[in-house]
Parts: structure tokens; C-alpha cells; sequence
């Protein structure tokens, strides 16, 4: 089990001086507005919590109390016993999470409901139902687990919880699909079809052995002989920013630094992934760099904010982070929530009122913990 300490990064002080808040938007975020944000984060006390993804803008993040993967993040709340109010930036589903980890009397709010995943959207509960009832057609779905990534809404995580399946984060997907494939003859992964071939991959399970699967189409797009054949069914999505980054990507930084580290996400498609020297979650991109030796060269794949995060973070120790794509990868939705929005969320909150408060419906809340238990379970709480 990883502490607090390694798997989260503590930013907000709340005696930090005004005049020490940096800005770092393009255009430039008003300072006027940025000092307003201070006062009111500080007007609302330890009593209200700020939970950012590693993902999130940085004129945003800086007023977060911690930094860090949206499990994590969850969990830090849920373990705080004087919190009394959560605000989550970062999407829908993250949020979602956070309200289930929470206590019910503790409100959980997105600063802008637009807020979302398009990983998640490509997997709504109703087309995942039917993939299910087609695939009991041709096969015992009781020899199929069904694992779904993190990223995905808490009616899907229930859907999994029904069905004797459980969940993944990119930091424990292979323990979680070796367990998948130890009870059952299959696994139905979903949303994400690259982290699930990558983990599959490495665990020894061959290409061939793994089929996609398109919702828009009958069994998936599949033959029947197909599914009888197949140890892995990969849901046909993918992350919008990671679908970016291309083994020619990898190529270029090779040929520009003999001596360049390539870091990758695991949600990067296979071909990226087998280009690159060390593929893991965002903690363990953010855990490599701060163990990297002086004067080393990385590539990382991942989102832009957190790209330049760690290039800022690591330059005064000499090393040298990189995008490993040529363009900016940032994840738009998480990008909607604003300055503006979290001004607002702070306001409302101190005029007693909560601006899109996220809350999950209490019989899928407990569904989703069956299937986040059995996760536990197999993983302990990581």
C-alpha cells in the first residue's frame, strides 16, 4: 500500500503571502481575480477540501490542498474527518468517485459540470448493458469478468459491480487483470481498449488472444468463433490526449538525444508504448522524474499541463523534460474548469449554497462500491 505521501503531492498554504501566488495562464489570468480566489479559499477554511488532478491548469491547481491521481485523491478526502465540504477539480467521473468515497453528509462539487471525460462518453451504461446481453448470446458471461478502468461513470462501475467484475486504475490494471484472468476463461475491459492491450501484453497474453469491440456494431464487430476464441475483449475507446502521441514521436526524440528517456502513460496505444523505456501511471511518471539523476533528457507522454508542471519542477536539478509530442496534449475537458469557475464554486459555497453538487444515486453508489471493494481487495488501497 503507497502513503499518502508518495502517491499525492500537498500544495495549498493557506498563510502563503499574496504577493508569492503565481499566473501562468495565456493570456495572462487577472491578478485581481487570482488574490479574490486566495481570500475565499482562505475564508472557507480546512473545512472545505480542494482535490486537483495532476492534469489541471496551473493557475488553478496552485489553490489546490492536493495534487495527485483521481483515485487518490478520492480517498484523501474520504479519509479527512473534518472536512465538511469537497471541491473536485478535475471531470464528472472523478467526482463521482469522490461522492462515493465520502461520507453522504459531505457535498461533493465540480466547479463546471462540462467537465467530463471523453473516454468515459465512449462507454455509456446502456451500450455496455447491450454488449453484455449480446455477449451472453454466444457465451456464459459467468466465464467473463468484466473490468472497467477508473475513468468511466459510476453507473458503468455499477454495471461491473453486478455483474461480479471490478475496476482498474492505471497504477494497479495488471494486478487486476491477472486476477480477471485467473477466475474466469475472459475479460471484458472497457473504456479504454490501449490500457487494456498494453496490461494484457504484459502479462503474456498475445495480440491475436485479444479482439475489439465496437459498440456501434453487432457482437462488437465480431464473429462468433471470435469471441469463443478470445482471453481479452478490449472495449473500443480510447483518451483523447494519449490517442496524440505516435511511434514516430518517440523516433524523433531518439534521433535528437542518443541518451533521451521516453516515459509514456499506459493509455498511449501499444506502438507508443513499445517504443518507450518506462510506461505507468501519472503518479509514476511524477515518481520517475523526481528519482531521475541530474543531467538526464525524458520524453514524456502524457497531458501538457502536467508535462510542463514537471519540466518547471525538475529544470533547477538539471533535468531536462520534454513533450513527446510536438504540440500541445491537453485534456480540453478538464481545461473547462477556470479560475472564474472555482471563484464561483468558493463563492456559492460561503453563501451557504452548492453550486453543481455531483451525487451518485444510492443504489448505483452501491454497486460501484462492490465493484471498488473487490479492487481493494485485490490490490490493497491503491
Amino acid at each position: 500500500m503507497s502513503s499518502d505521501s508518495e502517491r499525492l503531492e500537498i500544495r495549498w498554504n493557506p498563510e502563503q503571502p499574496i504577493n508569492e501566488i503565481k499566473y501562468m495562464g495565456d493570456p495572462p489570468v487577472e491578478r485581481a481575480l487570482l488574490e479574490e480566489i486566495a481570500d475565499l479559499r482562505k475564508q472557507a477554511g480546512p473545512e472545505t477540501i480542494i482535490l486537483g488532478h495532476a492534469y489541471q491548469r496551473a493557475e488553478v491547481i496552485q489553490f489546490a490542498d492536493v495534487i495527485g491521481d483521481s483515485l487518490a485523491l478520492s480517498q484523501h478526502a474520504a479519509a479527512l474527518e473534518q472536512v465538511k465540504n469537497v471541491i473536485f477539480l478535475g471531470v464528472h467521473f472523478m467526482a463521482e468517485t469522490a461522492d462515493m468515497l465520502t461520507p453522504r453528509d459531505v457535498p461533493v462539487v465540480l466547479p463546471d459540470l462540462r467537465a467530463g471525460c471523453t473516454m468515459a462518453d465512449m462507454a455509456p451504461v446502456e451500450e455496455v448493458t447491450e454488449a453484455w446481453r449480446q455477449l451472453s448470446t454466444v457465451i456464459d458471461v459467468s466465464t467473463v469478468t468484466p473490468i472497467t478502468y477508473i475513468n468511466s461513470t459510476a453507473d458503468v462501475k455499477a454495471h461491473v459491480g453486478k455483474n461480479g467484475g471490478t475496476i482498474c486504475t492505471s497504477a494497479n490494471a495488471d494486478k487486476v487483470v491477472k486476477w480477471g484472468l485467473e477466475r474466469t476463461e475472459k475479460i471484458f475491459f472497457f473504456p479504454d481498449q490501449h490500457l487494456g492491450r498494453n496490461t494484457s501484453y504484459k502479462l503474456g497474453i498475445p495480440l491475436d488472444d485479444m479482439i475489439l469491440w465496437d459498440p456501434d456494431q453487432y457482437l462488437g464487430g465480431n464473429t462468433e468463433e471470435q469471441i469463443r476464441n478470445a482471453k481479452v475483449i478490449l472495449w473500443r475507446g480510447w483518451c483523447s490526449v494519449h490517442q496524440h502521441f505516435q511511434p514516430q514521436h518517440a523516433v524523433y526524440w531518439r534521433k535528437r538525444f542518443a541518451d533521451i528517456n521516453i516515459l509514456v502513460h499506459p493509455e498511449c496505444m501499444f506502438e507508443v508504448v513499445q517504443q518507450a523505456d518506462y510506461a505507468g501511471s501519472t503518479g509514476y511518471i511524477t515518481k520517475m522524474l523526481k528519482q531521475a539523476e541530474p543531467g538526464s533528457k525524458w520524453a514524456v507522454g502524457t497531458e501538457h499541463n502536467l508535462v510542463s508542471r514537471l519540466a518547471i519542477d525538475h529544470k533547477p536539478r538539471g533535468v531536462e523534460v520534454y513533450s513527446l509530442a510536438p504540440y500541445a496534449c491537453l485534456c480540453s475537458t478538464m481545461f473547462r474548469i477556470t479560475p472564474e469557475a472555482l471563484r464561483d464554486s468558493l463563492k456559492a459555497l460561503l453563501n451557504g449554497r452548492l453550486q453543481h453538487k455531483i451525487e451518485v444515486d444510492d443504489d448505483v453508489k452501491h454497486y460501484s462500491l462492490i465493484a471498488l471493494e473487490k479492487m481493494f481487495e485485490i490490490t490493497g488501497k491503491e
